[in-house]
């Protein structure tokens, strides 16, 4: 059962960041379906640390072009991509020492912050890079 859906209204009109962002949905969703069908912790475990390594990626490559274009939003995208990191990481940390399960709050927490992200912040880089030949 997926959490979100992927639909136009999520497209940022750049089709490898629209990819990238179908996959960390995927992954959420991911999340979601081990979390209802109680997988075991490392199962579990995985898949936050693939989330966290997919999204690591993706910002890197998003603030790229910010950084190669001179996107006037940079900093601010930036605050938001390293506030989302620390709050991975702190929970993947007490995850894996058993301080935290995963739960429907954390769950509701990625699910909430990525398409607030996409459909808020992201979308205002999208006809910036697109009018610097990025589609």
């Amino acid at each position: 059962m997926a959490l979100i859906t992927w639909d136009q209204s999520f497209s940022v009109y750049v089709e490898f960041i629209d990819k990238q962002h179908q996959m960390l949905v995927h992954m959420i969703n991911d999340l979601y379906d081990a979390m209802l069908t109680g997988k075991e912790k490392d199962a579990i475990g995985k898949l936050i640390d693939r989330l966290y390594t997919y999204a690591a990626m993706h910002f890197s490559q998003e603030e790229h072009y910010f950084d190669l274009f001179g996107y006037p939003e940079t900093d601010n995208h930036k605050k938001e991509h390293n506030d989302f990191e620390q709050k991975v990481s702190a929970f993947e940390a007490d995850f894996k020492e058993g301080r935290q399960s995963l739960s429907k709050d954390i769950i509701r927490f990625l699910s909430d912050w990525l398409v607030e992200h996409i459909k808020r912040s992201d979308k205002k880089y999208g006809p910036f890079l697109n009018e610097r030949g990025v589609k």
